[in-house]
């Protein structure tokens, strides 16, 4: 379906409010909390330098990260804007070692969803002006409504996912996201303060130019991923492929899907893991991928059929336009 630009985002959420499969105007509020919490934090991203709002706290998260200002600005501003709209039921950051119940042992709390959330992506490109970003998830809630939310809420296969998106803070601020049914980009006019729809139903092109990795890690990744790079760089009719690479998934995802391009994270010798997380990076990425005509794998899985063990757990993560996707495929398979 054709959609039409110049549509605020709240028109919009309302427009199509009747398209999503649990239509009860909870999940409306929801974005229109989440979209709150991005108009304050990009306020303070584009005050970065001016204000002390740069530079770690002295503190390390629960990924052994040292936290930026800015981390921990925008980790209380989308709790506190999500917990005021009373829509949620829990909510699980990438800052916190722990998941937050919201209210959920009153028996008269109707909340559904849980939110899973990492404020701000990228946050060490901040000191040096490089594009950031907030990704989130949302789910229904397994438990009974009424009851205090459990890890078991939050430790669902993101194909369980009824929303996912990512705030990206650039030269332009955008929000992007989906609840199923598609993606779709806001843009926000500074100016007055609104989201408006700049890009209607995103598509990854089904092929690109662009190959993201961080290749300072080459010699410690799998030959797999080894041999794919070495594809991309070879010289031949449609190739070599341009290396392109921010170091904030936002920036690098939403580049290669409006490009064409496939971005890697892979496990290596040093983080046999992976080090995205699963559940606030690449369970939204994928989402959004597979609705953009993109595919999402972890290796030989995909992504969105794996069933998370721990909250903070990592992953590889590969994504992009579907062709590179497969052709990266077919080299890891050599090695399996």
């Amino acid at each position: 379906m054709k959609r039409k630009k110049n549509v605020t985002l709240g028109e919009f959420i309302i427009e199509n409010q009747s398209s999503f499969a649990y239509s009860t105007g909870e999940l409306s509020k929801l974005i229109n909390a989440i979209r709150l919490a991005a108009k304050v934090v990009n306020h303070e991203v584009n005050k970065a330098g001016l204000v002390d709002i740069i530079g770690d706290v002295g503190e390390t998260n629960i990924q052994g990260e040292e936290q930026q200002k800015l981390d921990v600005f925008a980790n209380d501003k989308f709790i506190q804007s999500l917990k005021n709209r009373e829509i949620v039921c829990g909510i699980a950051s990438e800052e916190s070692e722990e998941f937050i119940s919201i209210n959920s042992n009153d028996e008269r709390n109707q909340n559904k969803y849980v939110v899973l959330i990492d404020p701000l992506d990228g946050s060490s490109n901040i000191d040096v002006n490089v594009s950031v970003g907030t990704i989130f998830s949302v789910y229904r809630r397994i438990t009974p409504v009424g009851t205090p939310v459990t890890l078991e809420d939050f430790l669902q296969p993101g194909k369980n996912q009824v929303a996912a998106g990512y705030i990206v803070y650039g030269t332009s601020t955008m929000l992007v996201y989906t609840t199923g049914a598609g993606v779709n980009g806001f843009t926000l006019n500074p100016a007055i303060g609104t989201f408006y729809l700049s890009h209607p139903d995103m598509q990854f092109p089904e092929t690109g130019t662009i190959y993201s990795v961080n290749e300072g890690h080459y010699i410690h990744f799998h030959q797999g991923v080894k041999d794919y790079i070495k594809y991309c760089q070879k010289e031949e009719e449609d190739r070599p492929y341009t290396a392109r690479y921010i170091g904030s998934l936002v920036s690098d995802f939403h580049r290669n899907m409006i490009k064409g391009g496939i971005y890697m994270y892979p496990k290596s010798s040093v983080t046999e893991e992976g080090k995205l997380r699963l559940l606030y990076e690449c369970n939204p990425m994928a989402f959004l991928a597979e609705q953009a005509n993109g595919l999402a794998i972890g290796g030989r899985s995909r992504i969105l059929d794996v069933v998370p063990t721990e909250l903070h757990q990592r992953i590889p993560f590969f994504v992009g336009s579907r062709k590179m996707v497969e052709k990266l495929q077919e080299f890891l398979d050599k090695y399996h």
